[in-house]
């Protein structure tokens, strides 16, 4: 009997490692450009030690993933348009496990001219879910494996590293929208091997006084993987075309930040910022930000969010040439009788993200309140006016409302159609300002706001030209009536859209000898059909609008060094 039990052991044994050596693996990361630009339509190759290569394309986070794969030694290869090759070799691969390599993508220019510093590798891999903003992986320990990572250079630090772009159309977002003509500005230098030093900045021209926007930053990435952050921005809008004493806009803010991961569950990222603002007197504003992750699997987050600003969308498009200040066009402030105010706001949100195999889902319910908005509006006023703030570039003006206080909920589901295609849905329920009744004048509509509920739904569809490189967006969000303000104002999620039809292109345009570097020229339309313009009647009996989004075309071109 004994003898029988120990040679059924010892073929359990034998069986069991030899299941276990066939059990597949994978190989999964992300792929960035060497200033942290996520790279769309990517081809990874994943070259075996059996002359097998598995080719798999990255998505519009830069994410990639290879399954399936034997335990052994693997080569991994990364190529896009306009950059140079990537390659990680003798990439090991244990039995069931998966291994996270993130590539980066140099151009020419960089790889000749500026001598790369050994970093720390990323500290994650998931947020890509269902977060269109987030473009830094987090290492999660994935069920049944002992993950290893091994990054190339995506956090790798250059001696000096820039951008310079050049661009027309302003974006039509009322008093403090960029200029109609304007210089954007980015240099990097990394001091001390795991600091970072940057300058950023927007130079604007036309209209009187010119805008411009400085900022100033310091980045410290630590052993913990943690990278505390320390940035001052310097703000100044030329005065609106009307009579005010000192109303040039004027601004200061510090910001700090930092985040924190304990374990393999919850992750902090927090941060705050003061602002002083010089605008026909003086206001100084206190803005924290902070969200907390809980990991509950690898495929499932629980986040609390909360924020004092609307996110930024140009920045996951790549439209880097918006203005580096506080939130894309902040501070937002808007008159009233010759008073001026700024626009607070606070947004909390708890939202559950699970990923499905192609399919990522999220369900979240928010809670916002803003005090004295700045509301959009589109026109021109030939004599001053009490009540605007008219942008000195786009016809467009900005108009105090009443508070909004609401809550709401969002669902958003994206799905990967195809290696080059992302298609997302957004459904969202929440309050919006709209006007009690029709055919106001513009210095009565404030005291006919009302609050009501509405439903929204988007749809973007998101994708790349295989060999061409053209990266695309396109969007269309629908209301279910007329509002001044749109659905879930604070979405930062994947199914994050303006409102009615946009569409968006970057074009890589192939280098020359006289123009070493990487150059992309962009367009990005929003409200093509110029839809939501709810009508008033001005002061000098013309009919103004105030919009959820005002009609913009905006292009230029952009060179990266």
């Amino acid at each position: 009997m004994f003898r029988k039990l120990g040679l059924l052991i010892v073929t359990i044994g034998l069986v069991f490692p030899v299941a276990a050596a066939d059990k597949p693996g994978s190989i999964s990361g992300y792929v960035h450009s060497a200033n942290g630009v996520p790279q769309m339509g990517a081809l990874v190759e994943v070259l075996g030690s059996a002359a097998r290569t598995l080719k798999v394309v990255s998505d519009e986070n830069g994410f990639y993933s290879a399954v399936g794969l034997l335990p052994g030694n693997y080569n991994v290869r990364v190529s896009a348009p306009s950059f140079l090759p990537s390659e990680r070799d003798r990439v090991g691969l244990r039995a069931g496990a998966s291994v996270i390599v993130n590539l980066t993508l140099n151009t020419l220019f960089q790889a000749i001219q500026l001598a790369p510093m050994r970093g720390p590798a990323d500290e994650d891999d998931w947020k890509w879910v269902l977060r269109s903003v987030a473009n830094r992986p987090i290492l999660r320990v994935l069920e049944e494996s002992s993950p290893t990572v091994a990054s190339s250079s995506e956090q790798d630090n250059h001696e000096l590293k820039g951008t310079l772009s050049f661009v027309a159309g302003s974006p039509s977002e009322g008093f403090g929208s960029a200029s109609d003509v304007s210089t954007g500005f980015s240099v990097e230098r990394s001091i001390f091997s795991s600091g970072t030093v940057a300058v950023r900045g927007n130079v604007g021209y036309g209209g009187g006084s010119p805008a411009a926007v400085l900022r100033a930053s310091y980045t410290h990435k630590m052993d913990n993987g943690s990278q505390p952050q320390v940035a001052f921005t310097m703000r100044r809008l030329a005065a609106p075309d009307i009579n005010l004493h000192s109303a040039a806009l004027q601004a200061l803010s510090l910001t700090t930040s930092d985040d924190i991961t304990l374990g393999d569950i919850l992750e902090l990222k927090f941060g705050s910022e003061i602002q002083t603002i010089q605008f026909m007197g003086r206001v100084t504003a206190f803005r924290p930000f902070g969200s907390a992750d809980v990991h509950l699997s690898p495929n499932t987050i629980v986040e609390y969010r909360y924020a004092t600003s609307q996110p930024d969308s140009r920045m996951d498009k790549g439209f880097d040439t918006a203005p580096a200040d506080l939130s894309e066009s902040g501070p937002h402030v808007s008159i009233a009788g010759f008073s001026p105010a700024l626009e607070r706001a606070h947004h909390h949100e708890l939202s559950v993200s699970r990923r499905v195999g192609k399919n990522n889902l999220q369900m979240a319910v928010y809670s916002d309140r803003v005090a004295d908005p700045a509301l959009t509006g589109v026109g021109d006023f030939a004599a001053e006016n009490a009540e605007v703030l008219p942008d000195l570039y786009s016809g467009t003006f900005t108009y105090r409302g009443r508070e909004l206080s609401t809550r709401g909920l969002r669902v958003v589901l994206q799905r990967k159609l195809s290696s080059d295609v992302t298609a997302t849905l957004d459904y969202g329920y929440g309050g919006v300002l709209d006007l009690a009744k029709d055919d106001l004048r513009l210095e009565d509509a404030r005291e006919s706001i009302v609050i009501r509920d509405r439903h929204s739904l988007a749809a973007k569809v998101s994708g790349t030209v295989p060999r061409a490189g053209t990266r695309w967006v396109a969007s269309y969000r629908w209301i279910s009536g007329q509002a001044l303000t749109p659905v879930d104002m604070f979405n930062a999620s994947a199914g994050q859209s303006d409102p009615y039809l946009n569409i968006f292109f970057r074009q890589p345009i192939p280098g020359t000898s006289f123009l070493p570097g990487h150059v992309d020229a962009l367009i990005d339309v929003r409200n093509l059909l110029a839809q939501g313009y709810v009508p008033l009647m001005g002061q000098d009996k013309h009919t103004v609008y105030l919009v959820q989004s005002a009609r913009s075309v905006r292009g230029g071109v952009a060179f990266t060094f």
